[in-house]
């Protein structure tokens, strides 16, 4: 099996995975106006993965396309059976590689043990990654966590992940105690990949948090010597992010994408997800030009994408 991270040049910009925002439909307009390296999924539930009914649901989190490859799947969980399972289930499915989120601070993963929990049980941690590993057969796997549970862990909580034999690991540089409080402690970096050196694994370093742009991302690559960056809130109202050169679109552009998002949102997802996701991408897409408060509200107000296109359209006859 092929690990299609070691063909990837560096610096490696990637786009992190979003729950409600990442999915097929964004991860498409992106593709169109400025593909990443990777494509990642959103994450989704290895414990509902390996449950035949509520795999059925969970199948629409899964959903890709052939142009964003590379594309991995992000899968959280506790129990190793279901890991195993979910793993067998993504090598089925055509990914390229798995990501296992172990940084997620939401209590509601956090009650299954998993996400950032996870950070506590490093037996569990060992049986998890070995778990993705036999399932997928052979598929790279890589990992995506903090930088510690309430305090700074790197000297004890790397070493762990990176015995796994690991194809990445991004880090997000905070706490899960921190959540998105603090600026993001990317000092750090320049000794987690000394630790990897020292340990002379080959595991892939990415970091995460607080990156504004591909700018600032392959500045701090130059500064802490990681092997890549993953961008997360960047993306909002930005398709243009990943452009091989930066990209600044007029108003008209802008709101001519986010109606060509909205109908393809109707076209793949109307039947599984509430139109009410778009709307925190209308907050995103519609901000800092005249007029754009007024124009938030009114789409805010929408219900399909009719609604949004005439209030789109009309607001850009007014602008002529």
């Amino acid at each position: 099996m092929k690990n299609f991270w070691k063909k990837l040049k560096k610096p490696i910009l990637c786009l992190a995975p979003m729950a409600d925002v990442t999915d097929c439909v964004f991860r498409q307009i992106i593709a169109k106006y400025g593909k990443p390296d990777i494509f990642f999924t959103e994450f989704v539930s290895a414990d509902g993965l390996a449950h035949p009914i509520a795999r059925e649901k969970l199948l629409i989190d899964l959903k890709y396309s052939e142009n964003e490859r590379p594309m991995v799947a992000q899968i959280f969980g506790s129990k190793p059976d279901n890991i195993r399972k979910a793993s067998a289930l993504c090598k089925e499915l055509g990914f390229d590689g798995i990501d296992i989120n172990m940084g997620c601070p939401d209590k509601s993963i956090e009650k299954q043990y998993a996400g950032a929990a996870m950070i506590k049980n490093p037996k569990l941690i060992r049986e998890i990654i070995r778990a993705a590993k036999e399932g997928s057969e052979g598929l790279p796997i890589s990992v995506k966590t903090r930088i510690g549970y309430n305090k700074n862990e790197i000297e004890t909580w790397i070493p762990v992940l990176l015995k796994e034999d690991l194809a990445a690991l991004t880090i997000h540089l905070r706490t899960r105690k921190e959540m998105s409080s603090v600026s993001a402690h990317w000092e750090l970096m320049k000794r987690v990949v000394e630790i990897r050196d020292e340990m002379r694994v080959e595991t892939l370093i990415l970091g995460n948090g607080d990156v504004l742009n591909l700018e600032d991302a392959k500045q701090k690559v130059k500064e802490t010597g990681c092997d890549g960056v993953m961008l997360g809130r960047a993306i909002f109202g930005n398709p243009w992010l990943f452009a091989s050169k930066e990209y600044i679109p007029s108003t008209p552009e802008k709101l001519k994408v986010l109606v060509e998002h909205t109908k393809l949102f109707e076209e793949m997802l109307g039947q599984h997800k509430n139109f009410a996701i778009m709307k925190k991408h209308y907050k995103a897409y519609v901000n800092g030009f005249d007029g754009a408060k007024e124009l938030r509200i009114k789409l805010m107000e929408t219900e399909n994408v009719l609604q949004v296109e005439k209030i789109i359209n009309d607001f850009l006859k007014l602008g002529k």
